[in-house]
């Protein structure tokens, strides 16, 4: 029960999954930068990865403001 306790009690609020998220955002950043660069561009993978990017630049705010406190 004792450990139980201490684990419920925790103030940590940092998550295993949220490197995964920091990771996923720098590899659609430089999918978007890859795309707009080429020279045969894809309008519509430009303009989800920049949707898409912008929905895990969110998260990544989010959740580094819940790290803080």
């Amino acid at each position: 029960m004792f450990l139980a306790e201490a684990a419920a009690s925790s103030a940590s609020t940092f998550n295993g999954f949220d490197i995964f998220v920091v990771l996923f955002t720098i590899v659609i950043a430089i999918g978007v930068v890859r795309q707009i660069l080429a020279p045969k561009k894809n309008p519509f993978a430009i303009g989800f990865g920049i949707v898409a990017l912008a929905v895990f630049a969110t998260m990544d705010v989010v959740m580094i403001k819940g790290w803080m406190g």
